[in-house]
C-alpha cells in the first residue's frame, strides 16, 4: 500500500512537526517520508498511489479505545467480532481492548488467540482483556500468568466489579509479579440492586430505584485502601462522580499507582434525559447532575481522568424495546466516541483530547506508542476536529443499534484510518 498525505496538520506532542502542516509519504504500509507542507511531489502515474488531500485535517497515531464488548464469542446477535471492528474502524480507532464478558469468557489461552487470530487479517486490532475470577463470578482467580504470557492486556470482571475483598487484595499482590494491571469496575452491586438511573429528584418523580453516587464512591474508597495495603497498580473504569474525581485526584497526589477513565457519553447528558423513559438513554453507571459533568471536565482538564473510552455495548432490540425497568444496560460507542467527546469537550486543547484516546491508554496497558516517524509502520487517524455531520442510522456500522444520538449533530469526524498497510477512507 502506498499513499500520500499532503498538507495535513499533525498532532502528536511527542514530534517536532506537532501542530505543523506536512506531507507523509507511505510506502508499503512504512512511513518513508515527512516533510514541510507541499513539498513532497505527487507521483507522475498516481494509478498506484491513494492521494488524500490534508486541507483543513488532522492526522494523530491511530486511536484506542480501552474498553469495548465485542459479544463474541457466545451473544453475536448483539455484536460479532467482525461487526464490532467495522464500528471501530469507522469511529476512527486503529486499536481497541475488548472485555471478558463473553460466553465462554475470555479467562483461558483459548479465547485469546480466538480474537488474536481473528484481528490477525483486520485493520483493527483487538486486545483481550482476561477476567480476574473465572467465569467473572469473583470467587476463584484465573491463570493470570498464563494469560498474560498468552496476549492478555490487562485483567478485569469487566462490567462486573470485584465485590470479594481477598479475591482483590490477591490480585494486586499476583499482579505485581509481572506488572499487571487489574481494571475494577467501581460498583457496590448491594447499593445498585434494582436500580435504574441516577438516585436524585428525576428518580422520585418516576418512580424509578435509584442508583446512589455512594455505590461508586464507597467502591473506590475500599479499593484505595486496598492499593495502599497491597501495592500494585489499579485502574478504575467509568467514574461518574465528583467525589469520585477528587478522591482518585488525591491518590494520586500521593504517588500511588492509580489512573481512570470515563465513558464519553457521560459527557453530553445529565439525568434529566431519562424522563421520556427512553431505554437508550439507561446505561450504568447512570448520567448523573450537571455538576457531576463539570467535575468530569475538570477532572480531564487537570490530568485526573487519564483515558476517554466508548464503553461500547451493543444490545439487541429484545433487549431494549421493553419496559424500562427490564430493559438492559448499555449504549454503543465506538463510532460517537471521539464525536461525543469533541462536542461536548470544554477546556481541552485538541493535542490533550486526543492524547486520551491515543497516547494514554497504551501507556497505562504498557503497550508500544505507534510514532509518526520516518522507518515507523504507519499506524494512523485522519480526521476533521471541525466538520459538522449528522448521526444517522446509516451511520451505526454494529450489529446493535442501542444508542441516543441516532439525529444528532457533531462536531468532529474521523476521515480515514492507516494500519498494518491497509487505507480505509470512511463515509
Amino acid at each position: 500500500m502506498d499513499c500520500l498525505i499532503f498538507n495535513i496538520q499533525l498532532i502528536d506532542s511527542r514530534s517536532s512537526w506537532h501542530q505543523q502542516a506536512v506531507d507523509l509519504l507511505i510506502r508499503d504500509g512504512i512511513i518513508t517520508q515527512i516533510a514541510s507542507a507541499n513539498q513532497i511531489p505527487k507521483p507522475d502515474d498516481s494509478s498506484n498511489f491513494i492521494l488524500i488531500d490534508g486541507n483543513k485535517l488532522q492526522v494523530s497515531i491511530g486511536w484506542f479505545d480501552m474498553r469495548a464488548e465485542m459479544k463474541d464469542p457466545g451473544l453475536e446477535h448483539k455484536e460479532t467480532l467482525h461487526t464490532g471492528a467495522k464500528a471501530a474502524m469507522q469511529g476512527g480507532f486503529t486499536e481497541v481492548a475488548i472485555l471478558p464478558n463473553t460466553h465462554p469468557v475470555i479467562q483461558s489461552k483459548n479465547e485469546i488467540a480466538y480474537i488474536k487470530r481473528f484481528a490477525e487479517s483486520q485493520l483493527v486490532d483487538l486486545h483481550p482483556i482476561a477476567a480476574v475470577s473465572l467465569d467473572t463470578l469473583g470467587k476463584d482467580l484465573t491463570e493470570m500468568i498464563d494469560l498474560h504470557t498468552a496476549g492478555a492486556v490487562a485483567f478485569s470482571d469487566g462490567e462486573k466489579p470485584i465485590w470479594h475483598s481477598d479475591i482483590l487484595v490477591k490480585t494486586l499482590l499476583y499482579l505485581q509479579k509481572f506488572a499487571g494491571l487489574l481494571i475494577q469496575r467501581p460498583e457496590d452491586t448491594l447499593l445498585t440492586r434494582f436500580g435504574q438511573m441516577n438516585e436524585g429528584i428525576h428518580s422520585t418523580l418516576l418512580g424509578l430505584k435509584g442508583i446512589p453516587h455512594l455505590a461508586e464512591e464507597m467502591m473506590i474508597q475500599r479499593d484505595l485502601s486496598f492499593l495502599e495495603y497491597a501495592g500494585g497498580k489499579i485502574h478504575f473504569s467509568l467514574l461518574s462522580s465528583a467525589k469520585s474525581v477528587q478522591m482518585i485526584r488525591e491518590a494520586k497526589q500521593k504517588g500511588w499507582q492509580v489512573t481512570c477513565d470515563i465513558a464519553a457519553h457521560q459527557l453530553a447528558f445529565d439525568d434529566s434525559v431519562l424522563l421520556d423513559l427512553d431505554t437508550n438513554f439507561k446505561i450504568k453507571p447512570p448520567f448523573r447532575l450537571p455538576s457531576d459533568i463539570e467535575a468530569l471536565h475538570e477532572g480531564l482538564a487537570d490530568g485526573t481522568i487519564d483515558v476517554v473510552v466508548s464503553d461500547h455495548n451493543p444490545q439487541d432490540v429484545e433487549s431494549k424495546n421493553l419496559e424500562f425497568d427490564l430493559a438492559e444496560f448499555g449504549i454503543i460507542g465506538l463510532e460517537t466516541a471521539f464525536a461525543v467527546l469533541n462536542t461536548y469537550n470544554k477546556k481541552l486543547s485538541i493535542s490533550q483530547l486526543i492524547e486520551k484516546i491515543s497516547t494514554r491508554p497504551r501507556e497505562i496497558l504498557g503497550l508500544a506508542l505507534p510514532q509518526i516517524a520516518v522507518g515507523a509502520p504507519a499506524n494512523l487517524t485522519i480526521f476533521d476536529s471541525n466538520q459538522e455531520w449528522v448521526f444517522s442510522q446509516k451511520s451505526i456500522y454494529s450489529q446493535s443499534h442501542n444508542t441516543p444520538f441516532v439525529n444528532h449533530v457533531f462536531k468532529g469526524k474521523a476521515v480515514a484510518v492507516i494500519h498494518k498497510n491497509r487505507v480505509q477512507m470512511l463515509d
